[in-house]
């Protein structure tokens, strides 16, 4: 069995195991914790954040230690934000700048938490590359981490946007980390889809992460530069358009965003 196989099948069985435990045992901190209001207003669980990190941690922990680390160091840095949400300030430029300030909000630690978790996740080989091009790797798994989070606004869109890349880099032997996060997000899916539980920080840094991971890993260094422009490109553009309304009124973008919700 090729090793993306085994981890997406080891990922979807974890995280199968992690999310009936969390539905009917005991949840870090208690349930209320983790409960939050989704844009319709309905109550939500963040923890099936908790069942992915859960569910793509472990099978990654004996195969790909590396990876393992970028799932469980991005979910971490996400609860942090979900557990102590910062609320004077959002967006990216407002916590670079207090950061500038000396002032270190929960946003700047989560930005210094996400690239630590690319380095660690770049470190792979390190050796026989340039030092730029690993930073560049752990630039795309952070920027990736964050881009996924960006979308996890509306049921099921960052998971679909998560399958939909990851499913190609888990046909290679090297995208083993996306084989993971497509191994959990199917398993997910389909109570995110219905509204009762989203990925929240905890879930969407390390399925982006992951995703980013395995595709920095192929491809040239200029792919890679290309790569890291154009999340770069789309971070920026989140400061100042809605990522949901041009969804909405794109056609093709607007339909499969829709899809498998119930209707209202």
């Amino acid at each position: 069995m090729r090793r993306p196989t085994a981890v997406l099948l080891g990922s979807g069985a974890a995280t199968l195991a992690a999310d009936l435990l969390l539905r009917h045992g005991p949840a870090p901190g208690g349930r209320a914790r983790w409960t939050r209001s989704n844009h319709a207003g309905a109550e939500v669980t963040l923890l099936e954040g908790v069942a992915l990190v859960a569910g793509t941690t472990v099978p990654l922990a004996v195969v790909d230690p590396a990876s393992a680390v970028v799932s469980l160091g991005a979910g971490l840095t996400g609860a942090v934000d979900d557990l102590r949400p910062d609320a004077v300030r959002k967006g990216l430029a407002g916590h670079l700048g207090a950061l500038a300030r000396g002032e270190v909000t929960v946003g700047a630690l989560k930005i210094v938490g996400l690239l630590a978790t690319g380095l660690a996740g770049a470190a792979p080989g390190a050796r026989d590359r340039p030092v730029h091009d690993t930073l560049v790797q752990a630039a795309i798994v952070a920027g990736s981490a964050n881009l996924a989070n960006l979308l996890d606004l509306r049921p099921g869109r960052a998971l679909k946007v998560g399958l939909l890349s990851g499913i190609p880099l888990a046909l290679h032997d090297t995208g083993s980390p996306a084989a993971a996060a497509v191994g959990a997000a199917t398993v997910l899916l389909r109570d995110d889809l219905r509204g009762r539980s989203m990925l929240g920080d905890t879930g969407a840094n390390p399925l982006g992460g992951l995703v980013g991971l395995a595709a920095a890993r192929r491809g040239t260094a200029g792919h890679r530069r290309a790569l890291l422009a154009a999340l770069t490109a789309l971070t920026l553009a989140s400061e100042r358009v809605s990522f949901t309304r041009v969804i909405e009124s794109t056609p093709g973008l607007r339909e499969l965003d829709a899809w498998g919700r119930p209707p209202r």
